[in-house]
């Protein structure tokens, strides 16, 4: 496959999981059944079912969700996706109940490519900012 075809893939599984109905059988059709999330939270199963659950739980805690592609690069079998998620929280996130505060969340996450699947992610979040946006923790002094 080429490049331009592995960023399409990353594009329509982030768009589609995160952004539209919630209808998580496009993971089914882009996730390996043998992924390996390097940035999953502890607890979550290994492979296709932990990446629909890691989706699950974002949509639960912000039904109205919305993540944007900043970003997208591609080279051999490796997809970077610069991302923006931005929601109201409605919902359990981590143990942490609803605020019914709005906030966002800016990421990186790195997907490796293979047989126009993703077969590995690893990434990095604003966790930190996310939790002070949505008032569970204090922000930086003014």
């Amino acid at each position: 496959m080429t490049t331009e075809q592995h960023k399409a893939i990353v594009r329509r599984l982030y768009e589609e999981a995160f952004n539209h109905t919630g209808d998580l059988s496009v993971a089914d059709e882009f996730i390996a059944p043998d992924f390996v999330d390097r940035t999953a939270p502890p607890g979550l199963p290994p492979g296709r079912e932990g990446f629909k659950l890691l989706v699950g739980g974002w949509r639960h805690a912000f039904p109205d969700i919305r993540l944007t592609i900043d970003a997208i690069v591609a080279e051999g079998d490796q997809v970077v996706v610069a991302w923006t998620g931005t929601g109201t929280h409605r919902g359990e996130l981590m143990g942490i109940p609803p605020t019914g505060n709005s906030g966002s969340l800016m990421g990186i996450t790195f997907n490796r490519m293979a047989g126009g699947q993703v077969v590995e992610r690893w990434g990095n979040s604003d966790d930190l900012g996310l939790l002070q946006k949505l008032g569970v923790i204090p922000g930086p002094p003014a």
